[in-house]
């Protein structure tokens, strides 16, 4: 349930889709659907079909009713995406809550939240690699991408100690694990004035 755990599944993840490179192809997930390391893996597939996605939507001469139906699958895997970091909370916050807290002291973001940031930073890294490794381009895009990569892994190593070190305050009592919903309403036939008004461009 540590950041180790997090980050095997996401690179794992990764290498998979790019065996086909393909933002229509499914990999089954191995894993048990009532463990969370299910819930990672179905995570990062998501995170990792949109990045390709969003690649896909900024194509210049993209045709638009294309593009447009890109958006709206984006718009589909981002409330996805949401839903499985809440099950993701919901598993920590059952693993947690019943251990007695010396204090109040809360964190201001989730253990889901965080590992949504893991899962787009392992992609960061894998796509700023293969950027360090292009041919035919100058070497100072090399270089540029090269710096931005130590930054990637610099940041990863902080994100992952922070990580374990919030799990460790929970086990300890020291912090009170509470998360939140999102409370999204764009997609929300019921919030989303512009589909409860069913107004006609």
């Amino acid at each position: 349930m540590k950041a180790l755990l997090c980050n095997n599944i996401f690179n794992d993840v990764i290498l998979k889709y790019h065996e086909k490179d393909d933002i229509n192809f499914k990999y089954p997930n191995p894993f048990n659907a009532k463990t969370l390391e299910y819930l990672l893996f179905e995570k990062c597939w998501i995170d990792t079909v949109q990045w390709h996605l969003e690649d896909l939507v900024r194509k210049p001469n993209l045709n638009p009713k294309v593009g447009l139906e890109i958006k709206k699958r984006i718009d589909t895997l981002n409330q996805n995406r949401t839903d499985i970091v809440e099950k993701i909370d919901d598993y920590y916050f059952n693993f947690f809550k019943t251990i007695k807290t010396q204090n109040n002291k809360i964190n201001t973001e989730s253990p889901g939240w965080i590992v949504d940031r893991m899962s787009i930073l392992c992609l960061k890294i894998y796509h700023m690699n293969e950027q360090t490794l292009r041919e035919n381009v100058s070497e100072d895009h090399i270089e540029n991408c090269n710096r931005k990569l130590m930054v990637l892994n610099t940041q990863q190593k902080d994100l992952n100690n922070a990580f374990d070190e919030l799990l460790q305050d929970y086990k300890n009592g020291i912090k009170i694990i509470k998360v939140y919903r999102q409370m999204k309403m764009y997609n929300d036939s019921s919030l989303n004035p512009e589909l409860y008004q069913k107004n006609d461009l």
